[in-house]
């Protein structure tokens, strides 16, 4: 008796069972010229490439902006954009800022006013060690 593979191994359901990342093309502008761009330079010719090889799914595009900052650019898949300025930064803090751009979710920062939300309120209220028969301590 001989064995088939599986057919079907898993089917994706709007994003169950698998991680899909928000971050979906990121622009990389720069200045050739330009003092406050030597960071952004060197993060194109040392690191650019293993990032961008490490996230296949994200798209990359390097376009030089002369008289310009450099700017990292992060566009999701919701529609949304976000920019960060990184003049005078080094590499290394550049790097980091195009980690926090692939992580970012491209949604604005939402204050929390409550630890946990839900849309039905507590019925028995928020508990406290002063409620009820009062153990003695």
């Amino acid at each position: 008796m001989t064995i088939r593979a599986l057919e079907k191994v898993s089917v994706g359901q709007n994003g169950i069972g698998a991680f899909i990342l928000q971050c979906r093309k990121m622009d990389i502008h720069y200045c050739d010229y330009s003092g406050s761009s030597r960071g952004m330079n060197a993060f194109i010719k040392s690191q650019l490439s293993k990032f961008a090889s490490s996230h296949p799914q994200i798209e990359f595009s390097v376009s030089p902006r002369p008289r310009k900052h450099p700017v990292l650019i992060g566009h999701y898949i919701n529609g949304k954009q976000k920019s960060i300025c990184v003049k005078n930064m080094d590499s290394l803090q550049i790097l980091k800022k195009a980690e926090l751009l692939r992580d970012a979710s491209g949604e604005k920062i939402k204050k929390v006013n409550k630890p946990v939300t839900s849309i039905n309120e507590s019925v028995r209220g928020v508990w406290s060690p002063y409620h009820g028969n009062g153990m003695p301590v």
